[in-house]
């Protein structure tokens, strides 16, 4: 089921007007480290992910330091949960460490790809069913 239009219409949005982390960890992704492609601003359901690894069903997100203040953390941890359930992990990285510790990040984000059972299409052909032959 593809996102709701107001969903797809906000991640455009965002993309224009991405934070400075978010920019600075973008030049980065955009050229698929590792072989890895990611997606910037992906709509899913009624949210868009700063950072998605499609194939790893992981969900980046560069958390400004209003992610600690009022209902955010409340917020983040619903929205963290209704991922879950569809099978999206989510990495969070803070935008300070973003700009202060940089490879720090990208050797975190590179691990945490490595480490993810990706979909491998079997070898051979496909097998037989009963019957067949």
């Amino acid at each position: 089921m593809p996102p709701p239009r107001k969903t797809v219409e906000r991640a455009r949005k965002l993309r224009r007007e991405m934070t400075l982390p978010e920019v600075k960890l973008w030049q980065w992704l955009r050229g698929s480290p590792s072989g890895f492609r990611f997606r910037r601003q992906h709509p899913i359901g009624h949210f868009s992910l700063d950072f998605y690894f499609a194939a790893g069903k992981l969900a980046i997100e560069v958390d400004g330091e209003a992610h600690s203040r009022g209902s955010q953390p409340e917020r983040d941890a619903i929205r963290d949960t209704w991922l879950a359930e569809r099978g999206v992990r989510t990495l969070r990285i803070r935008a300070t460490d973003v700009l202060n510790e940089f490879d720090a990040v990208t050797r975190l984000i590179l691990a945490e790809c490595v480490a993810i059972p990706l979909h491998q299409p079997a070898a051979g052909p496909p097998p037989q069913l009963a019957g067949e032959e």
